[in-house]
């Protein structure tokens, strides 16, 4: 199986420097699995740059609902119309900014597979967590919380604490924490790692057991730096996730 590279615009991006930017990934030759998760006013002229390259696209987050009177929401189903193929839920920012419960991501996942989207389903501890030993229960709640019976997507673990700080969570940390999702989620779902992923960390994060990708935020918005993440990446035979 490829690596997973995926790349998180966050509120970033007008059209013409963003088009370009998701020309220059477009163009590019590497040997993993690319996903751009564009604004979603870029969402749909994104899509139409990367028809017939490897280079897939998905939304930021969906509604739990389907299309309705539900004034400022994204229904899932109008994602995948607009060309996505994935959607990512559950980011902490997500979580923290919208006061999103397990609950709510758990439904956001399903309307997500009806519509025929892949998630990114987003999980991770936060510092006092991770200070007061608690960090695998906190992980293991938002799993069995979020993800629907039968889950086939991807879990991408963010150590909240590591998110935009530079500051990113020792290799021995993210090791542990990937073996422990698995043990949570058992085989058949890529486990992917976010949380200040560059150019100079990518190499020895992708080559730990279990790390299956990489959710990257910042890097992502430059093709050079978001490339260059995507060159670490193990070569099929020999991926871990």
């Amino acid at each position: 199986m490829h690596q997973l590279i995926a790349g998180n615009w966050k509120m970033n991006g007008l059209r013409d420097p963003g088009l370009a930017l998701a020309r220059a990934i477009a163009a590019a030759d590497v040997d993993c699995d690319l996903v751009v998760f564009p604004p979603a006013t870029l969402l749909a002229a994104v899509a139409e740059i990367c028809v017939g390259t490897r280079v897939a696209v998905g939304g930021q987050d969906c509604s739990p609902f389907g299309m309705g009177p539900r004034t400022g929401d994204v229904a899932a189903a109008q994602l995948a119309d607009a060309g996505a193929g994935w959607v990512l839920l559950g980011h902490s920012e997500r979580r923290a900014d919208h006061a999103e419960t397990n609950a709510v991501v758990h439904a956001k996942v399903v309307a997500a597979v009806v519509a025929g989207l892949r998630p990114i389903v987003c999980v991770g501890e936060h510092l006092d967590d991770r200070d007061a030993g608690r960090q695998d229960d906190v992980v293991a709640a938002q799993l069995a919380g979020s993800l629907p019976e039968g889950f086939a997507g991807v879990v991408g673990y963010e150590p909240v604490w590591a998110i935009g700080t530079g500051r990113v969570a020792e290799l021995d940390q993210i090791a542990a924490m990937h073996a422990h999702i698995r043990n949570c989620v058992g085989p058949g779902v890529r486990i992917v790692y976010g949380g200040s992923v560059t150019a100079a960390n990518a190499a020895a994060i992708l080559g730990l057991r279990e790390v299956g990708g990489a959710l990257v935020g910042g890097a992502s918005l430059r093709a050079e730096s978001f490339l260059a993440v995507a060159a670490a990446t193990l070569p099929p035979a020999s991926a871990r996730g």
